[in-house]
């Protein structure tokens, strides 16, 4: 594939079907169910940069906070994953998806909202570095997740959850993509 975005993560990235929603880009889609972002960068070899993408994008950090790392430690791990990235393909930018509200894990929102805000700050000082705030819109008037977002497990995007993704993230990832 000539100049690929590649799609990485957990499995709201695997379960995507992001070349159907983004057909105009060619896109490899290398999301892994369960995955943390140490995980990410354990096979970041095998999943990002044998690709030699100009644009990632990228989701993991639920199951981290889900299995007690704090906001600060996921912070350190995903700088860990930039700088990998960085460290081979300069001038390669990655888009954050911030880690989504879910009624399954909504005990959990304030530590994973820490966690969005600490990354958005670190990627606020970087120009390569962007953060689509695709978590705040799937909550409804009452501040709780929108249940239509999900499939039945109440953790999983559904139809309508991946539509509003692909929906905020498409300006930005057809802009950053064109960015020679």
């Amino acid at each position: 594939t000539i100049d690929p975005v590649v799609f990485v993560g957990s499995s709201s990235i695997r379960k995507w079907f992001t070349a159907e929603y983004f057909p105009a880009i060619p896109i490899i889609n290398r999301g892994f169910g369960g995955s943390h972002i140490s995980d990410v960068n354990y096979f970041i070899n095998e999943t990002v940069l044998k690709y030699k993408p100009k644009t990632i994008v990228f989701y993991a950090g639920d199951n981290d906070i889900y299995f007690g790392k704090t906001a600060q430690t996921v912070l350190e791990d995903y700088m860990e994953f930039v700088n990998q990235v960085h460290s081979q393909l300069p001038k390669t930018r990655i888009i954050f998806i911030p880690i989504k509200p879910s009624i399954k894990r909504w005990p959990l929102w304030n530590e994973m909202k820490k966690t969005n805000q600490l990354i958005n700050d670190y990627i606020q000082k970087n120009s390569l570095l962007y953060y689509v705030d695709t978590a705040s819109p799937m909550l409804n008037e009452r501040g709780v997740p929108k249940s239509t977002l999900f499939v039945s497990d109440n953790l999983h995007l559904s139809n309508e959850g991946y539509d509003l993704w692909s929906k905020i993230l498409k300006p930005v990832l057809y802009s950053v993509y064109s960015i020679k």
